[in-house]
């Protein structure tokens, strides 16, 4: 009798076991799946939020007509800008030309007409006279022909003159500093003012030269002493 109560006992305890941890996993199970799990959830919203807003955005381009186009979709046209209407010039008036009358140029020519016959009567008046006046113009006039030539004999001068320029300055200041750097190795120069790009520079130029050798060998004597300089042509 006392080993039938031992296994009776035995088979009871082991279904209450079974039962009790059924119950415990049951509970477990349902807690995992209902308590919400801090990274998961962050990263299904933000994922959740990101394909929403895809949606949203493809929604709002979508053109049900896009299966129509083909390969060459249409291309939006755009907006037509009205162009403001300009006031119509008014006509512009012709300004009066002023025509000298006929009867003043009637009246100069036979006050012409009539100094010719004077000319010819004082000259069939005094043919001696007429003579001397002759060979005094003629003389005159050659005279005046062989003077041009006269220049022509010479050695032909350019037409333009020469000038090194030495730099160009901002300020007044910087140009004078340049000009006493200068007349330090003993080369001459000027400054002069011009309006360049709206701005006002000062020039330091040395010249004028009347030859462009001459221009040349002051160049090439400024550059062997270590400075800049560039060369400028000017109409005479």
């Amino acid at each position: 009798m006392k080993k039938q109560k031992q296994s009776g006992g035995t088979i009871i305890g082991f279904i209450v076991g079974v039962v009790v941890g059924l119950g415990s996993a049951l509970a477990v199970a349902v807690y995992v799946t209902k308590v919400p799990v801090p990274f998961m959830n962050g990263k299904t919203q933000n994922s959740s939020a990101d394909h929403d807003a895809a949606e949203n955005q493809k929604n709002k381009d979508w053109d049900p007509n896009t299966p129509l186009h083909g390969k060459n979709p249409v291309r939006p046209v755009a907006p037509v800008v009205a162009s403001p209407e300009v006031a119509p010039e008014p006509p512009a008036t012709a300004t009066p030309v002023l025509v000298p009358s006929a009867p003043v140029v009637a009246a100069s020519k036979p006050a012409k007409a009539d100094a010719k016959p004077t000319a010819a009567a004082s000259a069939s008046a005094d043919p001696l006279g007429d003579l001397a006046k002759a060979k005094a113009k003629a003389a005159t006039t050659a005279t005046a022909a062989a003077a041009p030539a006269a220049p022509a004999l010479g050695p032909t001068a350019e037409p333009f003159e020469y000038f090194v320029q030495a730099g160009a300055f901002r300020t007044p200041e910087d140009a004078e500093a340049q000009r006493a750097k200068l007349a330090m190795m003993g080369m001459e120069a000027k400054v002069s003012e011009r309006e360049q790009s709206g701005r006002t520079v000062f020039r330091v130029r040395m010249g004028p030269y009347a030859k462009r050798d001459d221009a040349e060998r002051a160049k090439d004597k400024l550059e062997n002493a270590g400075g800049e300089t560039t060369l400028v042509r000017v109409q005479r």
